[in-house]
């Protein structure tokens, strides 16, 4: 018995590199969504949580839908530029991404959200700008929602199955994670390997 550790390398990546995405996609949206209209702001958050309530494995199978090579971006990105954007390694990383910016945006929303005004109204009063505002009282203020946010969705991001097992299949070797390796060889009766 030969522990492969190509799944959790590819594991590891996938999740670091769409974290990493979504980090800043996650805080962007969270900081203006959450200064926008009371209506705006509702259907905005069901349009970005969808994600988190509909299965992984219909979120996987709506990318697939986009990103197929018989598919409108899918088809646009292999002709323009020789790209294939499923079944690699790296299409887990459009999945993971859709699949855990709920949790980081919900999450820095609330943060930002409860982050009292007035400290920012202190510095606009005394000259500092908006820039200096948001990265040096707004975010340290905010940092622990942020930083649990992005713990969150590197977790989620790490044992994504659903939506990966769509975009990206299992090739061992290839794009085989952790979760799906572990359901291959659960389904192949090699209980001692998965565990």
């Amino acid at each position: 018995m030969e522990l492969d550790l190509f799944p959790l390398w590819n594991s590891l990546r996938i999740s670091a590199i769409s974290t990493a995405i979504i980090f800043s996609l996650g805080i962007f949206a969270a900081y203006y969504i959450a200064k926008a209209p009371k209506l705006v702001k509702g259907v905005l958050d069901v349009i970005l949580t969808l994600p988190l309530v509909l299965p992984p494995t219909v979120v996987g199978y709506l990318l697939l839908r986009i990103l197929g090579p018989k598919r409108l971006i899918g088809s646009w990105a292999l002709s323009a530029f020789g790209l294939k954007l499923t079944m690699t390694w790296w299409s887990a990383i459009f999945a993971t991404a859709v699949v855990i910016f709920p949790l980081m945006y919900r999450t820095a929303r609330g943060a930002f959200e409860s982050f009292d005004e007035t400290l920012a109204y202190s510095g606009q009063s005394i000259g500092l700008s908006n820039a200096y505002i948001f990265w040096h009282i707004r975010m340290p203020y905010c940092r622990q929602g942020i930083l649990a946010g992005t713990v969150l969705a590197f977790a989620r991001a790490l044992g994504e199955y659903g939506a990966t097992s769509m975009i990206t299949g299992y090739t061992p070797g290839r794009t085989a994670t952790i979760s799906t390796t572990v359901y291959q060889l659960w389904r192949t009766n090699d209980d001692a390997l998965a565990f």
